[in-house]
């Protein structure tokens, strides 16, 4: 495995101001579908047709949507039993066509007032309580959450397959607490990486750092790969936060040494787009192998490889209407 030393991360606070916008959480109770007499919640068929499920007045409508089996919300075609009781269809397959509740043959019976009931809702993103402010139809709400901003993120750790998902402050702490990911300050950086025998190149993280400037936390990743058949190694950062917000920074990266050198400038790709995605759009500075062992020195057995490189917020110039960077000295 590659050993590290020699870590320099010169920090400044010239520009370092955070911006720490209050995430204002927007509750919003769901409505109740209210039930007199023996009205059907979802429609028979004629006289003695299906019983629609009993509704109390107490329960809420998204109740009503959520599937028993999976439980999540249901969405057309909503099925349900004889006896009225309801699932989605995904989960219908799964059930080999009998009632999860009642085990009696579900046949091919829909919820048509169910899903009438849903198509007049509006309901609040399920990511209210991060900070999402929004309401949408029930039909919408669905295609929002996709990409609604407020959704957590995946743990941007390469190195396993880690499921932790969360917001950027908890990510922060899981990184350093439970990846022992190394943390600094500042916005540039200075990282030598050594690894006694270059020739064994695997699909491996080698190294992640997170470094905070500007009120923003970066994760600088440096690994080697096979690209094609050739073995590389490749530098590049991710921003931890949306990619709207990553397009207000940028960075260079530089390797060298013998009066020649390589070097990189982007904009980081937010930790939206995987590790795994970003490698393979070649997105960040990559360096062959035998230019690596060039730049290594020596009988080039061995790697020893100086990467340096900075982040700069880009500004905008009021006057100009174009953008300056704001650096870090």
């Amino acid at each position: 495995m590659m050993e590290l030393d020699n870590i320099e991360c010169i920090s400044s606070s010239d520009g370092m101001d955070d911006d720490e916008g209050a995430a204002h959480q927007h509750p919003h109770p769901f409505l109740k579908l209210h039930h007199g007499g023996s009205g059907n919640a979802c429609g028979g068929v004629g006289g003695g047709g299906v019983p629609a499920p009993v509704i109390s007045p107490v329960t809420s409508v998204h109740e009503l949507l959520e599937c028993p089996v999976c439980t999540n919300s249901m969405y057309p075609p909503i099925h349900q039993c004889h006896n009225g009781h309801t699932l989605c269809s995904t989960c219908k397959s799964r059930v080999h066509n009998r009632c999860p509740t009642c085990r009696q043959e579900l046949g091919d019976i829909r919820c048509l007032a169910l899903e009438k009931v849903a198509e007049s809702l509006e309901l609040p993103c399920k990511y209210f309580s991060l900070g999402c402010p929004e309401i949408f139809p029930y039909y919408s709400k669905l295609k929002h959450e996709a990409l609604c901003n407020f959704r957590p993120y995946n743990c941007p750790y390469a190195g396993s397959e880690c499921s932790v998902v969360g917001d950027i402050p908890f990510l922060v702490a899981h990184l350093r607490d439970y990846h022992k990911v190394d943390m600094h300050t500042g916005c540039t950086f200075n990282h030598r990486y050594v690894k006694s025998n270059p020739r064994e190149v695997e699909n491996a993280t080698w190294m992640l750092t997170v470094f905070h400037c500007f009120g923003q936390y970066f994760c600088l990743h440096f690994e080697a790969f096979q690209l094609g058949m050739a073995p590389v190694y490749m530098a590049f950062l991710r921003f931890m936060g949306d990619e709207n917000e990553a397009r207000n920074y940028s960075y260079s990266l530089e390797v060298g040494a013998n009066d020649r050198k390589l070097t990189w400038e982007g904009t980081p790709r937010s930790i939206r787009d995987s590790h795994r995605k970003v490698r393979d759009s070649h997105d960040g500075l990559i360096i062959q192998r035998n230019i690596a062992l060039f730049f290594s020195g020596g009988d080039r057995k061995e790697l020893k490889l100086r990467v340096t490189g900075r982040i700069w917020k880009e500004q905008p110039n009021p006057d100009a209407g174009v953008c300056i960077p704001n650096l870090c000295s």
